[in-house]
Parts: C-alpha cells; sequence; structure tokens
C-alpha cells in the first residue's frame, strides 16, 4: 500500500499537469450572420414564388475546425417537416477543403461557389438554393448540415437526385455541424 501511495503521489501531479497543458478540444462549428442562434429566417432567405415572398438569397455561412484528414465540405439544406416528407432546399458538394465561407448568395445561379464546387437539384426542381415556403400553419425545422469528408470528390455530378447525394455524403463523413432554423407563416 505505501508503494501505491508513493506512486500516485510522484506520478499523478505530473498527470494533471499533462492534462492541463492538453489543447482545448475544438469543435467543428458552422455559423451565419444571416442565422444567428434563436432567429428564425429574414425575409431575404425566404423563396420568392408559390405564395412566399422573399429574396431567395442563399444565407452567408462560415465554419471552423474540421476534422483532421477533411478532403472536401458537402452542404445539405432540408426541410423534415414537409408535408409527404422531407423537402431538400440546398445542395452542394465538392467544396474544396480549404473553403472556410460561403457568402450570402453563393447558392444563386450566378452563386460565388468555389471552383470545383457542385449545386444538385432541390426539390423546386431547379439547381442551386430554394428558400424556406412552407405552407401556412406551424413553424417548420430547416436543417443546414455541413459534413467534412474524407474524399476530394463524390463522384456524382450535377444531375444526381438529392437523396443520392445525401446517401453519398453521409457515408464518406468525417464530422458533421448543424444549424436548425425556424419558419413558419
Amino acid at each position: 500500500m505505501a508503494l501505491l501511495t508513493a506512486l500516485l503521489s510522484t506520478v499523478l501531479p505530473f498527470a494533471l499537469q499533462a492534462a492541463a497543458r492538453a489543447a482545448p478540444a475544438r469543435t467543428f462549428t458552422l455559423r451565419s450572420s444571416d442565422l444567428p442562434p434563436g432567429a428564425t429566417f429574414p425575409n431575404p432567405q425566404i423563396y420568392d414564388r408559390a405564395g412566399c415572398r422573399g429574396r431567395n438569397v442563399s444565407p452567408a455561412l462560415t465554419w471552423r475546425n474540421p476534422p483532421a484528414g477533411t478532403r472536401s465540405f458537402a452542404l445539405l439544406m432540408f426541410d423534415p417537416d414537409a408535408p409527404g416528407g422531407l423537402w431538400w432546399h440546398w445542395l452542394v458538394f465538392d467544396l474544396p477543403a480549404d473553403t472556410r465561407a460561403l457568402p450570402a448568395g453563393a447558392g444563386g445561379p450566378d452563386g460565388s461557389l468555389p471552383a470545383g464546387a457542385i449545386q444538385a437539384r432541390n426539390d423546386y426542381g431547379f439547381r442551386g438554393y430554394g428558400g424556406p415556403c412552407p405552407p401556412p400553419g406551424p413553424p417548420h425545422r430547416y436543417h443546414i448540415e455541413l459534413y467534412a469528408l474524407r474524399i476530394q470528390r463524390l463522384g456524382l455530378d450535377k444531375t444526381a437526385p438529392a437523396k443520392a447525394v445525401a446517401a453519398e455524403v453521409r457515408a464518406a463523413a468525417l464530422g458533421e455541424a448543424e444549424i436548425i432554423v425556424p419558419y413558419g407563416r
């Protein structure tokens, strides 16, 4: 017992010092200056058809601390509360690994996506960002998910169906950061 006590009194202080010096955990995070925590979608990000009167501008997004080994990113935005099931609003993949932001409007037809990035067709029927436009009633939850991927390219093109893009993205994911934003009308 004396030997154990002596060992612990010698080793324990060094172990505690090492733990105190260890770098804090780096959390993969996604943020938007257009969608602050606790807020709902503002008018510029709302869809501009089907009874909605927004401007259909994709939100500015920034992220930090992707997992080690990240070779590309993919962004998925969907509404799990849509009538009839999941509704895809925006799918972007093959974003280069050094990308850390998308400016507002990047998901438009003339968007400023990084070279090589691909936008798939959303459930409105076009490639790019399609903002929230739920039917009147309770608010829906809109998920904006950013995935850090272990591969540089998904191997899909702009004609890939949303479900196929989502499946490939999730299969290649090293990590995920997410924003959930409510919106109702």
